[in-house]
């Protein structure tokens, strides 16, 4: 369990006032009476030389000097009682009795029964006694002076002991006040430095979570706030580095994410082209070694070996150029310019081309756009797009061997859509036909030469352009689409 530096601030400052409180109690209980018996020995002393010298100059009966001395017992509460070698006493008390019986029990060695001897010389004795008459401790000094007189001094300890007790009651009213103002003081104090501290706690908790916003607010010149001030600095360059540290692992998964797409497509690029290549690449061999052999002499018969020959060379040559440019496309090596060209005229361009290939399968292509529509869009990779959908149209028309292209613009689109009649595409195949060297109908696809290739490179270049294309069934035929922007 966690333990609060506030409490433990407020537990150890309470802890010293309330020990030092109860250590100057027990001070003043034990060790102000003995000090105040110890100050009242000196000031018998200093009475004890003052009488000497009373007595040596006689002035003892002046009413001058004796109003002095009688001043100074006064002023440190003693009594004093002097019996010179006449039997004359001398006292600054009224009731001279208890004085003088005292007196005569010392000099009987009776009253140092009762007493504590405190102090003893060859002139005088110091004691503390019981005075049964009064019921109260005494402090008393009795001897001989130098001229032989006797004298006693007493003073009473019940004036000490009522101060030590009233002055016991004032530390204890003190103490509480103190202990309350201190509770109150420490936990101000204690807030105070104890707040910031918690808030780098919390701050130091949020950093551990990885949430950079938190921020160190509570401010100071100190060095709590310093400590914040380097917080907030350490806060910083964390999120930054770490910042850092996620770009360059997501860099380093794209890497790897590239690299194994990279090692797919080569694997897939080498099985496909092995695949693809093989079959002409055997008839070239075939054809290549029949004339080689003279397997017929016929003219015509050689004539129609060296087509097929140059018919598959020409196939293979177009796989490979197709190949190349999906490899560009795929791997983002050519760049696309964007600009803003006539799509209707572009249309009609790559159909005029067609002319003669349309004429020569009897296919009757529609084209009715007169309108101009401008798109923005890489010209020469649409007109690739419009070209294979063109071409695949033409290889595909049946039936009617109708082949339309229309142009329909709406919400700031241009949708260009090729249809041929036909026989509609399979739905099996129809999310596959995308995909390179995929053919739906292999032996057509064989027949006039094609290789799987067009549509996936209508795809690189659409998805290049972040544009949407497809394809749509009908009972009478097929259309492709793509969408170019207006604007």
């Amino acid at each position: 369990m966690r333990r609060s530096v506030k409490r433990q601030m407020i537990t150890v400052f309470l802890g010293l006032l309330v020990s030092l409180i109860a250590v100057l109690f027990i001070i003043n209980v034990r060790f102000l009476e003995p000090y105040y018996i110890g100050n009242k020995k000196t000031q018998f002393i200093e009475m004890y030389h003052m009488l000497n010298q009373a007595v040596e100059k006689g002035s003892l009966d002046n009413t001058d000097k004796s109003g002095e001395l009688i001043f100074l017992a006064e002023k440190s509460n003693i009594s004093f009682l002097v019996q010179d070698s006449s039997g004359v006493f001398y006292t600054n008390v009224h009731d001279q009795e208890q004085l003088k019986n005292q007196l005569l029990g010392y000099r009987l060695n009776q009253a140092q029964k009762t007493g504590k001897v405190l102090e003893s010389t060859d002139h005088y004795q110091i004691t503390q006694s019981w005075s049964p008459w009064n019921q109260t401790d005494y402090v008393e000094m009795w001897g001989s002076l130098d001229d032989g007189s006797q004298f006693l001094l007493r003073s009473p300890l019940e004036g000490i002991k009522e101060s030590a007790k009233i002055s016991n009651r004032f530390l204890l009213s003190i103490g509480s006040v103190l202990i309350l103002v201190g509770i109150i003081s420490v936990w101000f104090f204690s807030k105070r430095l104890t707040d910031p501290i918690l808030e780098l706690a919390l701050l130091s908790d949020r950093m551990a979570d990885l949430d950079f916003e938190a921020k160190y607010t509570s401010g100071g010149c100190d060095e709590i706030g310093e400590l914040g001030a380097n917080f907030n600095r350490m806060s910083e360059k964390l999120e930054s580095t770490i910042c850092e540290l996620k770009c360059a692992n997501n860099r380093l998964k794209e890497d790897i994410e590239q690299k194994e797409k990279l090692e797919k497509m080569r694997n897939e690029f080498l099985g496909n082209v092995s695949h693809e290549l093989k079959t002409p690449i055997a008839l070239i061999q075939g054809y290549a070694e029949g004339l080689k052999e003279g397997v017929n002499d016929d003219p015509r018969d050689r004539e129609f070996y060296c087509d097929v020959i140059m018919d598959e060379a020409a196939k293979m040559n177009q796989m490979v150029r197709n190949l190349l440019t999906l490899n560009q496309l795929e791997f983002g090596d050519e760049d696309i310019v964007f600009e803003r060209f006539d799509l209707t005229e572009l249309i009609r361009g790559i159909l005029q081309s067609m002319e003669i290939l349309a004429e020569q399968e009897g296919i009757r292509v529609i084209f009715r756009q007169e309108q101009r529509v401008y798109v923005w869009a890489d010209e020469f990779k649409v007109e690739q797009v419009v070209r294979n959908y063109v071409s695949n149209a033409f290889h595909h028309v049946d039936k009617e061997k109708v082949v339309e292209v229309r142009i329909r613009t709406e919400e700031n689109k241009a949708r260009v859509t090729v249809f041929n009649t036909g026989a509609p595409i399979a739905e099996e195949d129809v999310g596959h036909i995308w995909e390179k060297f995929y053919k739906a109908d292999k032996a057509h696809t064989r027949e006039y030469g094609g290789n799987g290739i067009g549509l996936s490179i209508v795809k690189a270049i659409m998805e290049s352009f972040h544009q949407k294309y497809g394809v749509n069934n009908y009972d009478n035929g097929v259309e492709f689409w793509f969408e170019l922007d207006v604007q």
